[in-house]
């Protein structure tokens, strides 16, 4: 809800305001994300160490390089927005020309605001995982969703861009360098999370017939319960995603004043998973 354009709630006249405002706020929170993990990174030293500390470093590390691969796009989005303006305003003023471009506008304050939000909650998930409060997962889906955003910037900004802009290829490489830097988090989190797993793996070599037989029992139920959970989860992220497309549906609609069909939901999200085979 937070994300959404406001454009109903505000004046046009204060577009242009915003559109400065979200920019320097998402550069304020990307500054603020690189200084925690800075701090999280120093603590890790102090607090951890072995394949731990080795983990969180690796994640930091990776953390660290996307952050700043998002603090150089956002930069390069600002300055290829006022080359846009300064471009198409014509006798116009800035605050004149996103007014008269509020559709454009907004995008650029929703997109922005994205970024920002993706960027903090990376580092929140970051750093659950290296006190060990947090999942891995977590910060996958961090990273997935830093990844999307930033192509919603480069979307944004692209609509009004000439083709020729040095400032739009530049953006374009900025996007694609986020783009590796999230896959390499991604990659660092499911290395460290398999590095910590295997450690932490049970030894069964002491006990008896009967107590592997109890722990076996006991492993096959925790199973069916995941497997049943799975497939809750699944509906509910399915029901998730088609109630977003109908808001987006609908807020395409009131803008436009006409009536648009909102986008049908990908086939497959409901599929139930093969089962694994059981003993």
């Amino acid at each position: 809800q937070e994300l959404r354009p406001k454009s109903l709630d505000i004046k046009q006249e204060e577009l242009g305001d915003m559109v400065e405002k979200e920019m320097a706020s998402t550069s304020a929170a990307i500054e603020d994300a690189v200084r925690r993990i800075e701090e999280m990174m120093s603590r890790a030293r102090n607090e951890s160490s072995g394949i731990k500390l080795e983990v969180n470093e690796r994640i930091l590390n990776s953390c660290t390089d996307l952050m700043k691969a998002i603090r150089l796009l956002v930069m390069t989005s600002t300055n290829l927005q006022k080359e846009i303006v300064e471009s198409g305003r014509g006798a116009a003023t800035t605050q004149e020309f996103y007014a008269k471009n509020s559709r454009w506008t907004e995008g650029l304050i929703s997109a922005s605001k994205a970024v920002g939000w993706g960027a903090t909650q990376l580092v929140e998930s970051a750093d659950r995982v290296v006190l060990h409060t947090g999942k891995y997962e977590e910060l996958i889906v961090c990273s997935h969703e830093i990844a999307a955003s930033t192509a919603q910037l480069v979307a944004a900004s692209k609509v009004k861009a000439e083709k020729s802009s040095r400032n739009l290829g530049k953006l374009q490489e900025c996007s694609r360098n986020v783009n590796e830097m999230a896959a390499n988090v991604v990659a660092s989190t499911r290395t460290g999370q398999e590095q910590i797993e295997e450690k932490d793996t049970m030894d069964f070599s002491g006990m008896s017939l009967i107590k592997l037989k109890k722990e076996e029992m006991e492993t096959q139920v925790k199973v069916l319960e995941l497997e049943k959970r799975l497939e809750g989860e699944r509906v509910r992220l399915g029901e998730l995603r088609k109630q977003h497309y109908a808001l987006a549906g609908a807020y395409d609609a009131a803008e436009d004043g006409e009536a648009r069909p909102a986008p049908a939901p990908r086939r497959g999200i409901l599929k139930k998973p093969a089962l694994a085979q059981k003993p």
